[in-house]
Order: structure tokens, then sequence, then C-alpha cells
């Protein structure tokens, strides 16, 4: 008996999933455990396996279209099995809309599954032109050669039967034409456009959120890292040990955030909650944006435990094999462009944390030391707070703690 596979509810936050990459298609042979596909959320790129077993017969989506959660995603039975009735029951109990990104309805006629015919799979008429060449191409890729107002007649398509997809539109290249008149032609205006990912929505959603309802300000300190350098070398002379200058700023936080429970705060509109336990969020740049994977009980690891994690972590980040438990439960943030060569900036909190520090680059400059100008390196580092949980003296004593231990590193070692 055929079965009804809808999308998933991957994290807690997602609404709608896109379909990122179908790997198994029409008439394929499904196994219980196979992964159907790879779906992008809100937070990352997942994998989605099969629960069922049996031939797939159905595909409601393509790749690159999305849809709300619980949408038809799939239809696994027996081959051959009539699944119509299936179909206009599934829509008829949801009444949901058919979810594709073109706007322009579309008709899909179902047909009983033979070896000729994948079910889902139209060719299109393309109507730039006199003649009766069928084009066939994704919803998506229609949408996008409609857009930059691309023939799709002269796009080689690289997916299944030639069918031109997503990647084919976007990296297409027109062949140059040569300008036979004499007037001088000096350029012309161009644009690209990018459809917004689901990682990229629920950031710019958040951010603006956070940035709109909580009355933000800033502190700034200014901090000697000449101890800090020589600390580091020495660590790292050990066998089988690598610190970073993140590592230990991650460390210092969560010593510091010990010792001012207050900036270890959430605010929710009925109470504030003040944590006991420190779990910090460390901000990762990704291809789609930012992450923020989360060190749990960050207090009560060495700074080479910190190092270990926040590597395995931004490497699955950036690979998208991050699950969304790993990115969930921060109390507070840390984000570091000092490699960039950044000196000072400031960051938007991740709410419903009260604060985030924002770590600049370790400059070497003339400082004041026992009342002779000599050279030092120093960083800044600024913290973002919330208002509504965090007074200036609070935050204020957060940075002279976390400036003490980093000046002092052999103090966290204790």
């Amino acid at each position: 008996m055929a079965e009804i596979i809808t999308m998933p509810r991957l994290s807690d936050t997602m609404t709608e999933g896109v379909v990122a990459q179908w790997l198994k298609k029409v008439g394929d042979k499904v196994s219980e455990g196979d992964i159907l596909a790879e779906i992008e959320t809100d937070k990352a790129t997942m994998e989605f396996e099969s629960f069922n077993e049996g031939t797939l017969l159905y595909i409601g989506l393509n790749d690159g279209e999305s849809a709300p959660v619980d949408s038809l995603l799939a239809i696994i039975g027996e081959e051959g099995e009539d699944i119509n009735k299936i179909i206009e029951s599934f829509k008829i109990k949801t009444s949901e809309p058919k979810s594709t990104p073109a706007k322009e309805e579309q008709k899909t006629e179902i047909k009983p599954l033979d070896k000729e015919t994948p079910v889902n799979t139209q060719p299109a008429q393309n109507s730039s032109t006199s003649s009766s060449a069928r084009i066939i191409a994704s919803p998506l890729a229609k949408k996008i050669a409609k857009e930059k107002g691309i023939n799709l007649n002269s796009i080689t398509g690289s997916g299944e039967n030639g069918r031109v997809i997503k990647r084919d539109v976007e990296n297409y290249v027109p062949i140059a034409t040569q300008n036979t008149s004499n007037t001088l032609v000096i350029g012309e205006e161009s644009f690209e456009e990018i459809t917004n990912s689901q990682m990229r929505k629920t950031i710019a959603r958040r951010l603006a959120e956070s940035k709109f309802t909580a009355p933000h300000y800033y502190l700034m300190i200014e901090i000697d890292m000449d101890n800090a350098i020589a600390s580091r070398k020495a660590i790292n002379e050990l066998p089988d040990t690598k610190v970073s200058f993140n590592d230990m700023i991650v460390k210092a936080s969560a010593m510091a955030l010990k010792k001012h429970p207050k900036v270890n705060s959430q605010w929710f509109d009925d109470r504030t909650r003040i944590n006991h336990h420190v779990n910090i969020g460390v901000a990762v740049a990704v291809e789609d944006g930012l992450v923020v994977p989360v060190i749990p009980f960050t207090d009560q690891k060495s700074m080479t435990q910190i190092g270990t994690e926040v590597k395995d972590m931004a490497v699955r980040a950036k690979s998208k094999k991050l699950t969304p438990a790993e990115m969930e439960g921060s109390t507070f943030t840390v984000s570091n462009l000092g490699m960039f060569g950044i000196s000072e900036f400031t960051s938007i909190i991740n709410q419903p944390n009260s604060a985030i520090l924002s770590v600049g680059a370790i400059i070497q400059k003339p400082v004041v030391k026992n009342g002779e100008i000599v050279v030092g390196n120093t960083m800044k580092v600024t913290l973002a707070c919330d208002h509504r949980t965090v007074d200036g003296a609070t935050g204020s004593a957060f940075l002279q703690t976390l400036k003490q231990f980093i000046e002092n590193p052999v103090t966290m070692l204790a």
C-alpha cells in the first residue's frame, strides 16, 4: 500500500523547507534508511531518510522548490500502483495551495508509473520560438530565466534527459555579439539576483527582530595581549596541544560569565532568566550567511577542549552537517573577525541572549608601560548589551573581569 511522505519539520523554528537535491528519482527502489533527499531548513541542509520500503512513485517538489511543513513531498508504494486517488484525497484533506517558485499556474497530469513516463516531469513549450521544439526545464529554472531575460533555447541542460535546472541558468554566459555600428559602446548596466535561501531569510528575520526590539548599547575595552601571546606560545609547545587566541577568549568569557551571571541572562516578556550554566555560541561564517554552533558547559572545559569542539563544529557548519540541536541553547555569543584584520566592530545580539562579544584583531602599536613608550600588542573587544537586562555598570564589570583573565592566562589554568 502506498505511503505518503510529507515535508518534515527538521528544526523547532522550521515552517517550510526547500528540496536542495533529490538523491532518488521516480521509479527507484527505496529501502528503509535510504537517503531520499537533502532538505534545506532555516538552519542547515539535512539528509532526509526513508522510513518506508518500496518504489518511489511520485515526487511532489522538484529540486529548488519549497513548501510548508507537512506538504506532500513524495509517495512510496508498490510498482505500478495507482496513486491518483491518494494525491487527490491528500489535496482535499489539507486544502493546501501548490507551492512552486514560479507564479504561473501549472497543471500536472498524474499517470500510473511505468518505465517510459516518470511522474511529475513535464516538458515545457518555449513561447519565445516559432518552432515546435520542446524544452524540458524545472519551474525554478524557468522563473530565473524569465527574470534574467534568458532564452531557454540557448541553454544546454545538465539535468536528467537534458533537463535545464537552476545551476544551468545561473551559470549561463551568453555568446558575445560583435558591435558592427559606428556607435561607441562604453558599457551597459547589469545585475544579478540570487534567490534568498531559507537560512538567509531566517537570519534576516531574527536579526531584524533583535535590533528593533532589544535596546542595544555598546561597551568597548582595549586589552594588553603581550602575556596572552607568550602564554599561547608556551602552551602550543606542549605535545599534541594547539590553542588559538579565540579559544582563550571563549574560555575567558565563560569564566567571566560565572562571576557576572546577569550578563548570562535572557529576556522574556514576563520574566528574566539568569542562567547558572554557561553555553557559549561561536559565530561561524558559511556560504549562505552565519550559524552559531554552541559549546555546552563551556566554563567546565579546558582551552584545548574548547578549541577541538570549535574546529569540529566549524568544519561541519561549512559542509552543512551541523544538526539543529547543536545550534540551540546558547546563553552568550562570541563573534571574532580578528582573522580578517578588523580592529573593532559591533554585533547584533543573538536573542534571547542578553549580550554578544565582538572580538577584533591583535594590533602591534606604541603603548605606554611603566612610564615609557614601547611596542605592544593590544586587542579591542566590544560588548553589545540588551539594556533591559544588563545595565552599564554590570556590562563594564564583566569586561574588566574578562580583561583580567585574558591578560593573565595562567589564571584560566587553575
